[in-house]
C-alpha cells in the first residue's frame, strides 16, 4: 500500500511538473510572440490607411459615416492613391466590391467589379437565379443610390470585413447610381440582379452599415463549419 501511495504521489508529481512545463511553454510562446511584434514595430513603423489588407468588423472606421470628397480633389494624388489600392485590393482578394472605409479610409469612394471569369466559374441555375452578369470596373466616388424597385431578393451574402462567415440578406432588385468616376466624370448606372446587390452591399459601408445588420440571423453562418466536425 504505501509503495502504491508512493507511485500515486510520484505520478502526481509528474503531472503536475508536466502541466507546469506546458503552462509555462505557451507563457513563453505568447512572450516570443509579443517580443517579435514588439521588435517588428520598432523595426518598421505600422501601416497606416489605405491598408493593403481589409478592416475586420470592430474596427471603428466600419461604423463611422463616410466624409465626402472634394470633386476637385478626385483627380490628385491622395485621392487616386486611395482609388488605386482599393481596387488592388479588390482584385488580389478576389472579391466583386470593396468600399473606401474597409481599407481604413472614411471616405465615400467604392469599387464594383465581376469579372467575365467569374461569371464562367458559375453554374447556369445560379447565373439565372441571381441575376449574375459580367460587370467591368467601375468606380464611384460620392455615389448616390436610388431605388429603382422595391421588390426585395433574399440570398446569402459575405463580406471580407467579416471574414469566414455568410448570411441571408434582402437587397432591392434594381438601383440605380450616380456620382463621379475615378477622372472626376458624372456618371450614372442603373442596375439588378446581382451587380444591385453589390451596389447596396458596398454602398452600405459607406454609411456604417454592415450586412449583419440586415441579415436574416437564422441564416448567419460559419463558412467553414463543416470542416469542424471533420
Amino acid at each position: 500500500t504505501n509503495r502504491l501511495l508512493t507511485v500515486t504521489g510520484a505520478w502526481e508529481l509528474w503531472s503536475v511538473c508536466l502541466c507546469a512545463f506546458y503552462i509555462y511553454g505557451i507563457y513563453q510562446t505568447a512572450k516570443a510572440r509579443s517580443y517579435l511584434q514588439y521588435v517588428k514595430r520598432k523595426v518598421r513603423a505600422p501601416p497606416t490607411p489605405p491598408y493593403k489588407h481589409v478592416c475586420q468588423v470592430g474596427d471603428p472606421v466600419l461604423r463611422g459615416q463616410a466624409a465626402a470628397v472634394d470633386p476637385g480633389a478626385v483627380r490628385g494624388p491622395e485621392v487616386q492613391r486611395v482609388i488605386g489600392t482599393l481596387v488592388e485590393v479588390m482584385r488580389k482578394l478576389d472579391c466583386v466590391g470593396l468600399s473606401a472605409p474597409q481599407i481604413g479610409v472614411p471616405l465615400r469612394i467604392l469599387a464594383v467589379e465581376y469579372p467575365e471569369k467569374m461569371l464562367e466559374e458559375s453554374s447556369p441555375a445560379s447565373i439565372e437565379a441571381r441575376g449574375l452578369v459580367a460587370v467591368p470596373l467601375r468606380v464611384f466616388v460620392n455615389p448616390e443610390l436610388r431605388v429603382l424597385d422595391g421588390r426585395t431578393a433574399l440570398f446569402q451574402e459575405a463580406c471580407e470585413s467579416i471574414s469566414g462567415f455568410s448570411a441571408s440578406v434582402p437587397r432591392y432588385v434594381t438601383v440605380e447610381v450616380s456620382g463621379l468616376n475615378e477622372k472626376a466624370e458624372r456618371v450614372s448606372w442603373r442596375a439588378s440582379g446581382w451587380p444591385a446587390r453589390i451596389l447596396q452591399h458596398e454602398m452600405d459601408h459607406l454609411n456604417g452599415v454592415l450586412y449583419i445588420d440586415r441579415m436574416d440571423s437564422k441564416t448567419f453562418i460559419n463558412i467553414c463549419w463543416q470542416m469542424h466536425n471533420e
